[in-house]
């Protein structure tokens, strides 16, 4: 999915891991991220970060580096600073 900037895919696996109680880590979500960021879809990369926050897994240099790279990408630099 993170190749191909298949985002939509990557978000579906991302949800159905978490209603089938599957442990979601920082490389599931370093690579939903990354999908997001290929596919130029900054807000839904955004919404991953804060997931990750809300369900408590830690987040790397690649992951915000991809959500941020998403968000430049799409012209939200605010959101690319917090």
């Amino acid at each position: 999915c993170e190749k191909g900037g298949q985002w939509v895919e990557a978000l579906q696996l991302v949800f159905e891991m978490a209603d089938s109680r599957v442990e979601r880590n920082t490389i599931m979500y370093s690579a939903a991220v990354s999908a997001c960021e290929n596919g130029e879809q900054w807000a839904q990369a955004w919404q991953l970060i804060r997931e990750m926050a809300h369900s408590r897994v830690e987040r790397d240099a690649i992951t915000c580096s991809a959500a941020v790279s998403a968000c430049g990408r799409g012209g939200q630099w605010v959101e690319a600073l917090q």
